[in-house]
């Protein structure tokens, strides 16, 4: 027997009719059916004589539901207790990501991780991947979010999230004004573009125009993204850029680059030869079972206003 058997089972005994209890319980009829079915076969007895009319319990099927109600109710006495004595976890925690959609990620943690834990605090430090690889390295933020690559020697890491490339126009620029939310990556070309510095990003990006034969004309490099939208928005060239989140700006329109389609991948990352402290390990569990949650309840990361959807055909970047 399990947790989730008895809860079963004890929706079944209080409703007396399976049809009622499966909608009660967010599962269709056969597999409630079987699991009661299981239940019986693990304890050699019949909990229910089935009617026309519905179910009734037999005389062992009410000792169960008794001893079932007590041990559910235990069950959540002990989580509750053991709830109350986590949220006594406290302490400060080092964060750090990297700009574009990241930040809004760890915002989102902070918020369902001070629900549990009311005490902690927090320190939220911002840059680009490098910059933020070599505080984590030097021991002065516990935690980070960064656009992958990275270097999975020196780091353990999971993936947090995908976000398409795009590119940010200014608003008077004439692929801005023209019709439609996508752009080309062949209308980008002899543009004067402006790209994320890190090494590997320009090389990613270079090797895309390659496959389409293409040359891309770079004049300016930025290591993060603030730098970019003020550049952008002075006109100095198109910006190619993860997109990030909830930042509209008036003096630039943005366009996803359909053609061969890419996506940055943003990863939770911390040291391997560096334990985590209780509170640090805490958050990462907080955060990889919201992960799970998310994509259990097919409650992903929403798109928002002024977002664009990932192209199925996209690939990593």
């Amino acid at each position: 027997m399990d947790f989730r058997s008895l809860h079963y089972f004890v929706t079944v005994a209080e409703e007396l009719n399976i049809t009622r209890a499966a909608a009660m319980l967010g599962m269709s009829q056969p597999p409630l059916s079987n699991r009661i079915k299981q239940l019986e076969e693990q304890l050699g007895t019949t909990l229910f004589i089935r009617r026309k009319r519905g179910l009734q319990l037999t005389s062992t099927g009410k000792i169960l539901y008794k001893r079932a109600r007590q041990v559910l109710e235990l069950a959540d006495h002990t989580r509750e207790e053991i709830s109350n004595y986590e949220k006594e976890l406290s302490g400060h925690l080092m964060l750090g990501t990297v700009e574009g959609r990241a930040p809004f990620l760890v915002a989102r943690w902070i918020a369902g991780f001070r629900e549990e834990f009311p005490l902690v605090t927090y320190t939220v430090r911002s840059g680009g991947s490098d910059d933020i690889l070599e505080q984590l390295q030097r021991h002065l933020i516990d935690i980070a979010v960064i656009a992958a690559p990275y270097n999975s020697e020196i780091l353990n890491g999971f993936s947090v999230g995908k976000q398409p490339w795009i590119a940010m126009i200014p608003k008077d620029h004439p692929l801005a004004i023209r019709q439609g939310d996508e752009i080309l990556l062949s209308e980008l070309e002899d543009q004067p573009l402006i790209v994320p510095e890190r090494r590997s990003r320009v090389e990613a990006i270079e090797r895309w125009f390659a496959e389409e034969k293409l040359n891309p004309r770079m004049v300016c490099r930025c290591s993060n993204y603030i730098n970019a939208l003020a550049l952008v928005e002075q006109n100095v060239g198109i910006c190619i850029f993860p997109q990030s989140s909830y930042t509209p700006n008036s003096y630039m329109t943005t366009k996803m680059i359909a053609d061969s389609p890419k996506y940055a991948e943003y990863m939770l990352v911390y040291m391997k030869d560096h334990p985590l402290s209780e509170l640090a390990e805490s958050f990462r569990d907080y955060v990889k079972d919201s992960l799970e949650a998310a994509i259990d309840e097919k409650d992903t990361l929403k798109i928002r206003k002024d977002e664009f959807s990932l192209p199925e055909d996209a690939t990593f970047l």
